[in-house]
């Protein structure tokens, strides 16, 4: 059928859907760039600046925490060795508290933005398998909000040092994880009941 024999609404309808076609392409193509492109890390983190209480704001899917239903935090400390303690707990849909504690190792000292994370127990974390890629990829000047990722782009947090942070901050690392390749169709934006 040609322009001229379709009815004038089945013709706005068929350049809808091209339209639409070449958008979701267009968007597509984007993400599929953006997830080849190795994924960059801040250039430094300060150690003593990042320690301290956080509070998950945002996050992908991720197996260990399905149970979590409210109020996950995640809290930083250096441990003897000079590796960082790793505490974090949530709420369960039962109210019951979930803790499970880890210790992260710095994979590129003296900038500190890629580090491993092992939640084995603590007499044989020394052994390197079992450790999940943990990197800082945006943090803001005074370490108030903070996206964390993998380089396969499978997970990844935002997190904050109030339970209820600007939305407009979020909205701004939230942009910048799609930028980077995130696809967020699947976030979970995390429920904190603390004032």
């Amino acid at each position: 059928m040609t322009k001229e024999n379709l009815p004038k609404s089945g013709y706005t309808l068929a350049k809808i859907a091209v339209g639409g076609a070449i958008l979701i392409g267009l968007g597509a193509a984007t993400m599929a760039y953006a997830q080849s492109k190795p994924l960059k890390v801040v250039d430094k983190v300060e150690l003593d600046k990042y320690l301290g209480v956080w509070y998950e704001v945002a996050r992908k899917p991720m197996s260990f925490q399905n149970k979590c239903d409210r109020d996950v935090t995640a809290t930083y400390t250096l441990n003897e060795n000079g590796n960082v303690q790793v505490d974090n707990r949530c709420v369960q849909k039962n109210g019951q508290t979930a803790q499970s504690v880890g210790e992260a190792f710095v994979q590129n000292a003296p900038f500190n933005s890629k580090l491993k994370v092992s939640f084995l127990p603590e007499a044989i974390r020394w052994i390197p398998a079992g450790r999940g890629d943990y990197w800082i990829l945006k943090i803001d000047d005074h370490y108030q909000t903070v996206l964390v990722g993998e380089p396969r782009r499978n997970y990844m947090w935002v997190l904050s040092r109030t339970p209820h942070p600007d939305q407009t901050v979020i909205n701004e690392y939230l942009e910048y994880a799609k930028s980077v390749g995130y696809d967020l169709n699947d976030l979970i934006h995390t429920k904190q009941t603390a004032k």
